[in-house]
């Protein structure tokens, strides 16, 4: 028996679109990272970007579990001494780009690597109901259904 290895021209990528309202941050990250790597798909091949586009709309109204939302900080360096800067989920939601909280949840579930990035780029993260990828005509995927625990009232 042979091992098939994924080529580029093997790969059929496919849209989805996943409504964040009321659900959990880390479950939904960790089902967008899955399905960002492919790893869903029978095909999958560690060192080839097998996986698909996915667009997620509603991303100011996820949930975080517990005290969260409060008490969890992140932290970015300016790269001057002294410069270590940090921040809650409560106040990035409050600010001008509320689905920078999702995109760096997936972000630190995919690998750190050229690969990892190149596969962040298929993912699109709005802030509200709209957007501009109608056209790819994208397949509903309803993280909410698939576990109860998924989502928070």
């Amino acid at each position: 028996m042979t091992t098939i290895s994924a080529k580029e021209v093997d790969i059929d990528r496919k849209w989805h679109v996943i409504d964040a309202e009321g659900v959990v941050l880390g479950r939904l990250a960790s089902v967008i990272a899955m399905r960002l790597r492919g790893k869903h798909k029978p095909l999958y091949t560690p060192h080839v970007d097998c996986g698909d586009n996915i667009i997620v709309i509603n991303a100011e109204k996820v949930r975080l579990t517990g005290r969260k939302m409060q008490d969890k900080r992140y932290y970015h360096h300016t790269g001057h001494p002294g410069g270590i800067k940090e921040t809650s989920p409560e106040k990035i939601f409050a600010g001008k780009f509320p689905e920078r909280v999702v995109i760096k949840a997936v972000e630190r579930m995919v690998p750190r690597s050229p690969l990892g990035r190149r596969q962040m780029t298929k993912l699109h993260v709005y802030a509200g109901t709209d957007h501009p990828h109608a056209g790819q005509q994208p397949e509903v995927l309803d993280v909410a259904s698939m576990n109860p625990k998924n989502k928070r009232k």
